[in-house]
């Protein structure tokens, strides 16, 4: 009796042995995935052209959502073919004072969209 229940535990072993190996073995197969899709997702990742350095409380630019530390990827019309220096953001601001433009960031490595309205505000200009 005592031999038949050592070669019955050695069979538990063995079998637990197995399937914490399959277990290992899916798990490293799950994080590869993973790996793969986020790098992916970091490639398929627009370019920015700019970071967001400050937002000042109240200003259209907090109104709207942007954060320190956004990179802008598109300002309206602009984005990183077309810019060349601020200036670009300027302009289109001045022209669409009043008038929603789309904006898309980078925020923690994912793309977010934000609608924001130049205007005059407490004569600091029309972002802020």
């Amino acid at each position: 009796l005592q031999n038949d229940h050592k070669a019955l535990m050695k069979q538990v072993e063995e079998a637990l042995h197995q399937l914490h190996a399959r277990e290992k073995e899916k798990h490293a197969k799950d994080e590869a995935e993973a790996l793969a899709e986020a790098m992916s997702q970091t490639q398929s990742l627009p370019q920015a052209f700019a970071k967001v350095n400050a937002v000042t409380p109240g200003s259209p630019a907090c109104i709207s959502g942007l954060q320190v530390d956004d990179e802008i990827v598109e300002f309206g019309s602009v984005n990183v073919n077309n810019f060349q220096n601020l200036q670009n953001i300027a302009t289109v601001v001045q022209h669409s004072e009043g008038r929603p433009l789309s904006v898309t960031v980078l925020r923690s490595g994912k793309k977010v969209h934000v609608g924001l309205t130049p205007k005059r505000w407490a004569g600091k200009g029309l972002l802020g």
